[in-house]
């Protein structure tokens, strides 16, 4: 068990924790979220034993192992499973000594210990790590030499996956992975057989991954159980409850101090506004819930073009002769959403080149409307931002006519105000370098928006104006992405890079997670084919009509559970039912699982009438 009780910690004289206290329990995962700047990585350092604490104390289990990736493995000459296996400093440590090893008791106590844990299948699995993390068999026998910057920090996870310690500390894991990678350590985390803190901002891996939400805010610490969604929900009641008292709170102050001012000098109700001053003063302060700054983004709009804006027959891509994608029969429209979906390898990052013309087509035709624009964005331009300029020194440069005044609204329009728009890059956080990277792709206005991995460094409240903007945005958009919660709201066209071709995937996100965490490589689209081969059956009356009688079934459960979610939001916004915490967490949690249960209902619902559609032909 991890307990924090009463820690208070300081930087540069600015309080980020104060008084704070919690209590994780042994094998519970736990997401840590809260603005950024909170403190959130702070508390994994002090936790860690880092820093030193003005005040408090952090207790958990004598020799208690904890575990997290501070950086990138070394590129030396070592392999990667190697590398990886090299995590288990206690397993090296007794392979070692039993090779050198004389004594028969010592040499009996290490094969004992080796046997306990499972030290003769560890190659395997950390060569299962290391693939679900996206490298190739071949891959996880070369050298980390032969790895960029960003492939070693999936080194790194999986080593200190792999060493499994008592209390693994992640911050922020997903930003290095594709959805894939994603997809694999939402999975594996939920087989973690120890304690787990998460610090991200992907929400489906915040829903997934984890049964509990520490919530850093006001330099306390708060526990919620469930996921995201159920801690948003609870935050939400708690917000309007909260600021509804202070609402009550303040008219009767108000009422108050009009008493007192009317009557003070009174000397007949001098004892009576005395008295109310009495109340005043001893009026607990009730502070309306702070209201986070409005995040947002400002994509300008191109104008409109004639479809396609993109059409591709037969084409083909590669480098240097050699195809990677061929037989290309592709077309895109203004008003395209596309998510490109498929594993690590397989030419996502080609197509979206193709795309943007950064790569020519070997092969085959490719035909651009002749107006269109394109913005493009990846996480390597990030890096390539110009560290010792400012974000208003980068516009002063890519547009050299336009005056400051309105040079700084346009940063404004990307959640960079007038603090950051004159701050050296290289002192800018990842969040802001994204949002500038962003601005600078879409500056003139495209009408095809190629997104390589956007939300990386985005916090939540980031990522939903990025899905608001995109929403809004009047041209094409093609994302790549590990965030699920992004593609599900974005994307209404799913196309699977696999095997040298790029296809409509008829099915949707969640079957493709599906596809991916059971190894079944086959697309549905293929295994439908087979089946409709045969030709269909007709449905019989009697089968249209328990169809019907379903749909009824359906339409009565959803009334019901919309009705009991109306009564419970009415209940749960009365400031009264907080006076027992315990009732309202019962409440709340009644109130989650009516929502949970109305979307079960709802999806059920279009599924029935979609069998009777399909029955009628």
């Amino acid at each position: 068990m991890l307990k924090i009780r009463d820690i208070t910690y300081s930087v540069d004289g600015r309080t980020l924790i104060e008084n704070a206290s919690a209590t994780i329990p042994t094998g519970h995962k736990v997401g840590i979220v809260g603005r950024n700047g909170a403190g959130k990585t702070t508390l994994f350092r002090i936790i860690r034993g880092e820093l030193v604490l003005e005040g408090g104390v952090i207790e958990m289990p004598a020799r208690a192992r904890i575990g997290g990736v501070a950086q990138e493995v070394p590129g030396n000459e070592v392999s990667l499973v190697n590398t990886v296996l090299a995590a288990d400093v206690e397993r090296e440590s007794l392979m070692a000594e039993s090779e050198t090893a004389t004594d028969p008791h010592r040499i009996a106590e290490i094969q004992t210990r080796l046997a306990d844990i499972d030290a003769w299948s560890a190659e395997g699995r950390a060569s299962s790590i290391l693939k679900g993390l996206g490298f190739t068999e071949e891959e996880i026998h070369m050298p980390c030499s032969a790895f960029s910057g960003g492939w070693r920090m999936r080194v790194a996870l999986a080593g200190v996956l792999f060493s499994q310690p008592d209390l693994l500390l992640l911050d922020e894991p997903t930003n290095y992975l594709d959805l894939e990678g994603a997809l694999w350590l939402e999975s594996y985390l939920g087989r973690y057989p120890h304690t787990v803190l998460l610090i991200s901002h992907d929400r489906a891996l915040l829903n997934r991954a984890v049964g509990g939400i520490l919530h850093l805010e006001s330099k306390k610490l708060t526990l919620y159980t469930g996921g995201y969604d159920d801690f948003a929900k609870t935050r939400a009641a708690q917000r309007a409850v909260q600021a509804a008292a202070a609402k009550k709170q303040d008219a009767a102050r108000e009422h108050l101090q009009s008493f007192v001012d009317r009557f003070k000098a009174k000397a007949s109700k001098a004892k009576q506004a005395q008295s109310r001053v009495k109340m005043l003063e001893k009026m607990e302060k009730i502070t309306a819930p702070e209201d986070a700054a409005r995040v947002v983004f400002s994509f300008p709009e191109p104008e409109e073009l004639s479809p396609p804006i993109i059409n591709m027959e037969n084409a083909s891509v590669g480098y240097d002769g050699k195809q990677i994608l061929g037989k290309l029969d592709l077309r895109i429209d203004q008003d395209d959403r596309i998510a490109l979906l498929g594993r690590n390898g397989e030419g996502k990052s080609t197509l979206s080149k193709l795309l943007s013309n950064r790569l020519a087509p070997m092969g085959g035709k490719m035909v651009q409307h002749n107006k269109l624009r394109i913005g493009f964005f990846a996480q390597h331009q990030v890096d390539e931002l110009y560290l010792d300029e400012t974000p208003l020194q980068h516009l002063q440069s890519a547009i050299p006519g336009m005056l400051g005044p309105k040079l700084r609204a346009k940063l404004a329009g990307f959640g960079l105000g007038a603090d950051q728009a004159d701050t050296e890059v290289g002192r800018l956080s990842g969040g802001q370098k994204a949002r500038l990277s962003l601005l600078l792709a879409t500056l003139d206005a495209p009408h095809l928006l190629i997104l390589d991995e956007p939300t990386n460094h985005l916090d939540i409240e980031s990522r939903e104006a990025l899905v608001e903007a995109l929403t809004a945005y009047t041209g094409a958009v093609v994302l790549v992405s590990h965030d699920m919660h992004l593609l599900s709201l974005v994307a209404d066209r799913l196309w699977l890079v696999k095997d040298g071709r790029v296809a409509p995937y008829e099915d949707d996100l969640d079957a493709y997670r599906r596809l991916l965490l059971t190894g079944d490589d086959k697309p549905k689209e293929a295994k439908k084919a087979t089946k409709q081969t045969a030709p269909a059956k007709k449905a019989s009356r009697e089968e249209i009509q328990a169809y019907k009688a379903e749909i009824r079934k359906c339409e009565e459960r959803v009334g019901k559970l919309n009705d009991m979610s109306k009564k419970l939001q009415i209940k749960l916004a009365n400031p009264a039912l907080y006076e027992d915490k315990e009732a309202a967490v019962i409440w709340q949690k009644k109130y989650s699982e009516v929502v949970d249960a109305l979307e079960r209902a709802e999806s059920l619902w279009m599924d029935a009438l979609e069998k009777l559609e399909k029955a009628n032909g």
